[in-house]
């Protein structure tokens, strides 16, 4: 007999996950692991260093004329990586 209550094993690790206040940073990851699949190859291939830190994602490119079309690109980039993750969790951009 099942119980009425019962949740599935990917409610439970979610669960698990919030309580220990990693959800956020496993968002994060995985917003990071998606740069290459969001803004292509060009941008991958330019970007040197990427992280994510107090809600701002930091950018550092080796192409200064990619670094002035993201400039240009931030809001929709930063839309596009929060409606990806299902929530805020990038509030600003940083270009390096």
């Amino acid at each position: 007999m099942r119980k009425s209550n019962a949740t599935t094993l990917g409610q439970a690790i979610r669960a698990y996950l919030k309580a220990l206040g990693l959800d956020n940073k496993l968002k994060e990851r995985s917003l990071i692991n998606s740069w290459e699949e969001t803004l292509g190859k060009n941008v991958a291939n330019a970007t040197s260093n990427i992280y994510i830190y107090d809600q701002k994602l930091f950018v550092e490119l080796n192409s200064s004329i990619i670094r002035n079309e993201l400039f240009m690109m931030k809001s929709a980039i930063m839309d596009s990586l929060n409606k990806k993750a299902g929530e805020i969790i990038i509030k600003d951009i940083i270009l390096k």
